[in-house]
């Protein structure tokens, strides 16, 4: 059910779009999680950081517990969140470096010193 709800729908196939839209028939709540869900994704994706103020008001108005304590963190830090979302800059090339380096370390947890881990970081493609 989580991957039908956090995909895109029109990636699904015809067999699982019939069981999520029976499955969001039967539970509101649940159907309202995923409208939230994929308007947040499509704001993510298309970086329309203006309309934030609005969505977080759409799942305190709809008072599921787990959606809206999520809209108070992100209002909570307003600012960086609008940026974050209507800016294409982000880290990604920085953070993967940085897991790169992180998944050789603990490969070599207690095999071997500072030397080696240092040419494998060098060497590593």
């Amino acid at each position: 059910m989580t991957g039908w709800l956090t995909r895109h729908p029109a990636t699904l196939i015809e067999e699982a779009k019939l069981h999520r839209k029976a499955v969001l028939d039967r539970c509101p709540e649940l159907a309202s999680a995923a409208e939230l869900t994929s308007s947040f994704a499509e704001m993510l994706t298309t970086l329309s950081g203006d309309r934030l103020p609005e969505w977080i008001t759409e799942p305190t108005d709809a008072s599921l517990p787990g959606i809206s304590s999520f809209a108070t963190g992100l209002n909570s830090e307003f600012n960086a969140v609008t940026a974050g979302l209507t800016t294409d800059w982000n880290s990604g090339p920085v953070e993967g470096a940085a897991n790169r380096i992180k998944m050789l370390k603990r490969q070599m947890f207690g095999c071997a010193g500072f030397a080696l881990l240092r040419k494998r970081v060098l060497l590593a493609p």
